[in-house]
C-alpha cells in the first residue's frame, strides 16, 4: 500500500504547484487528470508486478509441495526394498521440501493478500479519477455559467453608465435638429412653390379679361378694323 502513498504525495504535490499557478480553470482541470491518468497508469504496473511476485510464490510453492511428496515416495520405496538408510535420507531430503514449502505458504499468503488490496486500491483509485472527470466538466460548465453572467452583468454596468444615457441624449438633440431642418427646407420649397402658382393663376386671369373683352366687342358691334382704329386714335393722343 506504500506506493499508493507515494502516489497520494506526489499527486497532492503536483496539485499544488497547478493551483499556485493556474489561471484557466478549464487547463487546470485538465492538467489535474492528465497527472492522475499517470498515476494510474503507473500503479497498474506497480499492482502488475506484485501479482507477477505472487504468482512466482504459488509457483515455487506448488514445486516443493510436489519435491516433498516425491521424496516421500521415495522414502516408501527404500523401505519396501528393506533399505532404511536410504528411506532415511529420502525423508530427510522431504523434511527439507516441507519446509521450504511452508514458508513458501506463509509469503504466499501474505503476498496475496496484499494483491489482493492492491487490486480494490487501484479499483477506489480508478473511480476517483472518473469521478474527477465528471466533476471536472461539471465545475468547467459553471465556471463558463460563471464568466457568462459577469460579462452580461459588466454589459449592463456599462449600459446603466450616467455617460451612456448622455450619449444617447446628445443623439436624440441632434435627430431633432436634423427633422426641424428638414421640415423646415420643406416649408421653403412650398412657399416657392406657391409664388409660382400665383404667377400662373395671374395669367390665367388675364387671359379671362381679354376673352371677356373680345366678347364685349362683338357685343357691341366693333369689328377688328374699329378695334385697330381706336387704338391708332390711342396711340396719337399718347403721342401728343
Amino acid at each position: 500500500m506504500g506506493i499508493f502513498k507515494r502516489m497520494a504525495d506526489i499527486l497532492r504535490a503536483n496539485i499544488n504547484d497547478l493551483l499556485s499557478r493556474a489561471e484557466d480553470p478549464e487547463k487546470m482541470l485538465n492538467q489535474m487528470l492528465i497527472e492522475m491518468r499517470e498515476q494510474l497508469a503507473d500503479a497498474k504496473r506497480q499492482v502488475a508486478v506484485a501479482i507477477a511476485d505472487e504468482r512466482k510464490l504459488r509457483r515455487q510453492l506448488d514445486m516443493q509441495n510436489e519435491e516433498s511428496a516425491k521424496w516421500e515416495q521415495r522414502a516408501m520405496a527404500a523401505l519396501q526394498a528393506g533399505k532404511e538408510d536410504l528411506a532415511k535420507q529420502a525423508l530427510g531430503q522431504r523434511n527439507t521440501a516441507q519446509e521450504l514449502a511452508k514458508q513458501y505458504q506463509e509469503q504466499w499468503e501474505k503476498q496475496a493478500e496484499a494483491v489482493e488490496a492492491l487490486k480494490n486500491a487501484l479499483k477506489a483509485l480508478n473511480l476517483k479519477i472518473e469521478d474527477a472527470k465528471r466533476r471536472k466538466d461539471l465545475l468547467i460548465a459553471r465556471q463558463k455559467r460563471a464568466q457568462a453572467q459577469k460579462q452580461i452583468q459588466e454589459t449592463l454596468q456599462g449600459i446603466g453608465d450616467h455617460s451612456a444615457f448622455e450619449t444617447f441624449e446628445r443623439m436624440e438633440q441632434r435627430v431633432m435638429q436634423q427633422e426641424a431642418e428638414a421640415e423646415a427646407a420643406v416649408d421653403i420649397n412650398k412657399e416657392l412653390a406657391g409664388t409660382n402658382l400665383e404667377e400662373q393663376f395671374a395669367q390665367l386671369d388675364t387671359t379671362d379679361l381679354d376673352g371677356d373683352l373680345a366678347e364685349l366687342r362683338s357685343r357691341m358691334g366693333m369689328g377688328d378694323s374699329q378695334v385697330r382704329s381706336v387704338e391708332v386714335d390711342l396711340s396719337a393722343g399718347d403721342a401728343k
